[in-house]
């Protein structure tokens, strides 16, 4: 066998952290010591390496992609933001004035007004949609941003999940009507709902947020919410309706046909690299990163085992393996003599590349390649012809997996509470916790100081159940099913 003298520091990398026991501390090491994510020099933001920028390109690519086929447009508008212009909306920057980054000097001279590093863009897109639109004619507006925002959050930071900068989409939509404006909200959570099954596979809760978790400045907030492996939730894409209380701060106006100064509707909506932070949570093991197949930067990985007597034999074999594989799969090959096979095993599946293709000697003898998976650890042997469909058939099959497996918790992790001692007992298990409520908000804050959950949204699928029910913590007639939680 050939094997190299990899450096102590190298042979370090490693978790030492349980998934099960500590799993802030298990997070982050998966992050850091698979390559993923680094820090950076500034308190609070991180650095995207490859595979992790890899998977932001991938669900921004997707998302852009249908938002285009149903008629939203891109846009860029300035990362800074007049004060004058925050201050315009002032429900809506109270919910951000903590958070709000300022440029106060350039050079040695101090600006006439400060300028807000951009939190949300609302401000500075609604002056120009006020501009832009004078008539029916200029409507529905439908524009979407690809950027960051920035959120000086003073809580501890946890990469992806709480960071002061991040990267979303932010989608700003005008109508005539009320009616239009409300007929975009299932189109647009289909989309998030696509990317987050079908590419993170990840399971989610969708339904409407409660009036004192609606997004500041909104009539309705509806999203899709997600349970960490740790039992907390944690708030996933979202669509607000906007209604008209931008439009009349801002003067977005319109002559409708018959000649009257009406008024628009919005909406605003995004997903983030949050997201990011969700999938590698739900999926990933105590060996390191688990990636689903379809925003694996590297599907497959091939890992030569040979002497130095056969090393050009393994290679020649293991190398024609790789050009039969390219066109169908991102795939790459380690020939690497300075670690040795075990080595990149574990290396590999710390990555969490989602297939590895071992060949040697005796493989070659039997026209063969052991194919081992990366979600459930199982080996096969696998004749070379048929290699190319049996990795499709697998991918296929890990990416159906990671969804049910988490599919699984999230189902097992949602209880029902009938009492309010049931719904207390409830807290200390973590996941969701379903209850009538009557729709007050001294009732949920009340909830929230005695217990220290906090509704997470009212999920469509089960406000048939509030059918006679009472509300958990006052006894009125309830009016919706609340889902709540301990949260980030």
């Amino acid at each position: 066998m050939a094997k190299g003298s990899p450096s102590n520091e190298v042979k370090k990398i490693g978790i030492t952290a349980k998934k099960e026991s500590d799993f802030s501390e298990w997070y982050t090491q998966i992050l850091i010591n698979s390559g993923f994510i680094d820090y950076s020099d500034v308190s609070g933001a991180i650095v995207f390496k490859q595979d992790s920028y890899f998977v932001w390109e991938g669900i921004q690519k997707t998302v852009d992609e249908l938002f285009k086929k149903t008629g939203v447009q891109n846009v860029y508008f300035p990362i800074f933001i007049p004060e004058k212009l925050l201050n315009k909306e002032k429900e809506h920057i109270e919910g951000f004035s903590a958070e709000v980054a300022w440029v106060t000097e350039a050079g040695s001279s101090k600006l006439d007004e400060r300028l807000a590093v951009r939190p949300t863009s609302e401000t500075i897109m609604y002056a120009s949609y006020s501009k832009w639109i004078r008539s029916w004619r200029d409507l529905p507006l439908r524009l979407n941003q690809w950027n960051n925002v920035v959120r000086w959050e003073f809580k501890h930071p946890v990469p992806f999940l709480r960071t002061r900068e991040f990267l979303w989409n932010e989608g700003h939509t005008a109508f005539a009507t009320k009616e239009e404006a409300d007929a975009e909200r299932d189109p647009i959570l289909e989309i998030y709902e696509h990317v987050l099954k079908d590419y993170m596979a990840l399971p989610y809760v969708k339904g409407k947020k409660t009036p004192s978790e609606t997004f500041p400045g909104a009539l309705g907030t509806y999203s899709l919410e997600h349970l960490l492996p740790s039992g907390k939730a944690l708030q996933g894409p979202d669509w607000h309706s906007d209604g008209q209380n931008f439009s009349k701060a801002f003067d977005i106006s319109f002559l409708n046909k018959d000649g009257n100064k009406e008024y628009v509707y919005q909406n605003t909506f995004a997903i983030s690299t949050r997201e990011i932070g969700v999938m590698v949570a739900t999926h990933s093991d105590n060996k390191g990163l688990v990636l689903p197949p379809k925003l694996a930067r590297i599907q497959v990985v091939i890992i030569p085992i040979y002497t130095n007597e056969n090393r050009d034999q393994v290679l020649e074999y293991a190398s024609k393996i790789k050009w039969s594989l390219q066109a169908d799969f991102r795939v790459t090959m380690d020939d690497d003599d300075s670690n040795s096979p075990g080595w990149k095993f574990n290396q590999y599946e710390m990555k969490g590349i989602p297939v590895r293709i071992e060949v040697g000697k005796r493989d070659i003898e039997a026209g063969k390649a052991v194919l081992a998976r990366r979600d459930d650890g199982s080996k096969a042997s696998i004749n070379v012809g048929e290699l190319n469909k049996k990795i499709a058939e697998t991918l296929e099959s890990i990416q159906k997996n990671l969804y049910d497996k988490a599919n699984a918790f999230l189902e097992s992790n949602t209880r029902v509470a009938s009492t309010y001692e049931d719904m207390k007992k409830y807290a200390s298990q973590g996941g969701f916790i379903q209850v009538a409520w009557c729709g007050s908000d001294s009732c949920e804050a009340k909830i929230n100081e005695e217990t220290g959950l906090k509704s997470t949204n009212m999920p469509f699928d089960a406000q048939d159940k509030v059918v006679g029910r009472k509300c958990i913590h006052c006894s009125d007639i309830a009016k919706h099913i609340v889902n709540f939680a301990k949260s980030y």
